[in-house]
């Protein structure tokens, strides 16, 4: 059986992230995989990014995420391509503030990580990205239309893909494939304020999956926020508060 730790979407939340990391340690997992949007939103985004490059150091799979391109390069149209009328000005602060806040060597190690990374196990072929398959912005969401997500998962020999950027943690087969998503661990939506990440074990049976919440310092992370003081500060403190998405 081959163990591997899956998170993602830390969004500068740093007690977050450090709770994960010792639990994902506890489970002595044989991959670890972290899958983007380190920096942006949160009070910490020099400490989350130094964390995952110690983990990187362990060995720890990392990839880039949606945000990590606006904070590494200002690129806001590609980070986000949903807004139709242009990117908020709240969006372009919390990016510009993450990159002062990282200097240019930590901007230089996002600018360096690959979109994607890929595990072959015997016969088994895993994917980790971000959005989805090939993407850094197409998320896979549970409400898709499901020719939609036939259509993404499609983008990819894998049989277990596994990603973030939705913030909201689930586990589904699609066809022969399935697919994992572990949350978020700093920033997640789906009302619960803990971490989140995921767990899969592999073997020749099959791939098991599952969920893992991590409680941390919620009120802290919350309040680090609401002091910093920039447009859309206190959206950001109630997401972390309530594990919802609030603007």
């Amino acid at each position: 059986m081959t163990r591997i730790a899956v998170l993602s979407d830390i969004h500068g939340n740093l007690p977050a992230a450090a709770e994960v990391r010792k639990a994902v340690n506890a489970a002595h997992p044989d991959y670890v995989a972290v899958l983007g949007d380190l920096a942006m939103n949160g009070a910490d985004p020099a400490g989350a990014v130094d964390l995952v490059r110690d983990m990187e150091q362990a060995g720890a799979f990392v990839i880039c995420g949606n945000t990590d391109l606006a904070v590494a390069d200002g690129d806001y149209v590609s980070a986000f391509p949903w807004f139709s009328d242009g990117v908020p000005d709240y969006y372009r602060a919390a990016a510009e503030w993450a990159r002062e806040q990282l200097g240019e060597d930590r901007i230089a190690y996002l600018r360096r990580l690959p979109w994607e990374r890929r595990l072959r196990l015997d016969d088994r072929l895993i994917l980790f990205c971000h959005g989805s398959p090939g993407s850094l912005t197409d998320g896979m969401a549970a409400d898709l239309e499901p020719a939609v997500t036939i259509e993404r998962v499609s983008r990819t020999d894998a049989s277990l893909i596994v990603c973030g950027h939705t913030h909201l943690p689930e586990v589904r087969e699609v066809g022969w494939r399935t697919i994992v998503n572990d949350g978020s661990a700093g920033y997640v939506f789906d009302g619960d304020p803990t971490a989140s990440w995921a767990l899969i074990d592999v073997d020749a049976e099959g791939v098991k999956a599952e969920i893992k919440r991590t409680g941390y310092d919620v009120m802290g992370a919350a309040n680090a926020v609401s002091e910093r003081g920039l447009p859309g500060d206190v959206y950001r403190a109630a997401t972390i508060r309530t594990g919802k998405l609030v603007r």
